[in-house]
């Protein structure tokens, strides 16, 4: 029986119906988070095999808490926790899993949630919890932040959410943020996912970009799935945060540990960006440098957004892209509140075929893409 067949059949209507599609390698790819290019970097996967065979299993086998944790795992933490400067840190199954942790541990029954209105699902999700009161402020909007941390002063604890650079339009994070946390005492989420591999001095993101001193009331959440080239998630905090976190924090406690080739994969990563990262950074103006020149766009990170405004047209763009051999994200509504096209310009993909992207998509009087 089609138990949703209604359902589907609205979701087609509106031009919000989705579906897997494995598409061609050989396609020039401007659409997913590979920042850096390092899935295909095969030396990476190399020398993360060699690290499991060392040990007698492949496997993580239960939940941390179960005999889970591995040395694999603490030796990954203990390097980014000194890289970011944080004192303490734990690894978890996804960034998806990561967000629904914090959520749902750290904001209690007496508490606030800040969160900015374009925070990511996978946040928003655990705040439907009843026990969760909660507001969204304005994107990146600290006038309304301020507003709403007075406006709770007397709450037991007030909790801030944020992204580094949020994953739809690609700006940043504004740095007085940081200041109002620290100013009213609030616990402050930094979404990294990302930011971290993409911008600072040391590409380890907003916290790296501006040069903030880590407090006790920081928590810095980052993804292993985009510019690190692996899977999985960590989240970086105060021992006393982490401490609360693995006693409270389901996604922690009940699902089973990440995978110990993906945290070994992820570790060769973050050496690998550390080693290269001047020439990483080179690479990564270049396109921000290309988009300047041909748009007068001015990226910070790595996504370039086209507002298109029309769910249906938004794919068709997407699909004649492909037939000229170019593959970009096509977000539609709800998901954005204006259907975008959505350009990745990743450094394993040539300045010359990013070049040709944007001038195809907004020049080419022969094939009319928009």
């Amino acid at each position: 029986m089609n138990f949703y067949e209604d359902e589907l059949k609205a979701l087609k209507k509106s031009n919000r119906y989705r579906k897997l599609q494995i598409y061609d390698t050989n396609i020039k790819d401007f659409a997913t988070n590979d920042y850096l290019g390092l899935s295909s970097n095969k030396t990476l996967h190399k020398n993360a095999s060699k690290t499991i065979e060392n040990y007698e299993f492949n496997n993580a086998k239960a939940s941390l808490l179960v005999g889970g944790y591995h040395e694999i795992h603490k030796n990954f933490t203990d390097d980014l926790c000194y890289l970011n400067d944080f004192e303490d840190g734990v690894v978890v199954g996804s960034g998806f899993c990561a967000n629904v942790a914090l959520i749902e541990a750290l904001v209690r029954k007496n508490d606030i949630l800040l969160m900015d209105e374009e925070y990511h699902a996978s946040g928003i999700l655990p705040t439907n919890l009843r026990y969760i009161n909660k507001e969204f402020f304005k994107h990146n909007d600290t006038d309304d932040l301020q507003r709403l941390l007075l406006k709770y002063k007397d709450k037991k604890r007030k909790i801030i959410a944020i992204e580094g650079v949020y994953s739809m339009n690609g700006d940043l994070a504004k740095k007085e943020i940081f200041e109002l946390a620290v100013k009213h005492n609030a616990i402050l989420i930094v979404d990294e996912a990302h930011s971290s591999g993409v911008i600072g001095d040391n590409l380890l993101g907003i916290f790296d970009y501006y040069g903030i001193k880590i407090k006790p009331n920081f928590i810095k959440m980052g993804t292993l799935g985009k510019a690190y080239g692996s899977f999985g998630a960590y989240i970086l905090s105060s021992s006393h945060i982490k401490e609360y976190l693995i006693n409270r924090a389901k996604p922690l406690i009940y699902a089973t540990a990440l995978s110990l080739y993906d945290m070994a994969l992820a570790h060769e990563a973050l050496k690998y960006i550390q080693n290269n990262k001047n020439r990483l950074k080179e690479e990564i103006k270049k396109r921000q440098q290309i988009a300047n020149k041909v748009l007068n766009a001015d990226l910070n990170s790595l996504i370039l957004p086209v507002v298109i405004g029309d769910n249906k047209k938004v794919i068709k763009i997407k699909d004649k892209l492909l037939k000229e051999g170019f593959f970009v994200g096509a977000i539609r509504e709800p998901t954005v509140k204006k259907a975008i096209l959505r350009i990745i310009p990743k450094i394993d993909q040539k300045c010359d075929d990013f070049e040709k992207l944007l001038k195809l998509i907004f020049f080419n009087k022969d094939v009319k893409i928009i």
